[in-house]
């Protein structure tokens, strides 16, 4: 990855940082709060995919739900 491409990357993370803060009226705590709420459902959705997707439909991939 060139130089020019982790810039880039790099100034998308703070613009969507900057948006989520935003979002929540600058308060970092709740923004925090809403992210971890986030990341707990799509764990939740991952497990029930996980236990209903046969492994021939997925051609024997699972997901990692570490």
């Amino acid at each position: 990855m060139s130089a020019v491409q982790k810039e880039a990357q790099k100034e998308q993370a703070r613009e969507e940082l900057e948006d989520v803060l935003a979002y929540h009226g600058g308060d970092a705590l709740a923004a925090v709060q809403s992210l971890l709420s986030d990341c707990r459902n799509i764990r939740q959705q991952l497990a029930v995919s996980n236990c209903l997707v046969s492994t021939g439909y997925t051609r024997g991939w699972k997901p990692n739900c570490d």
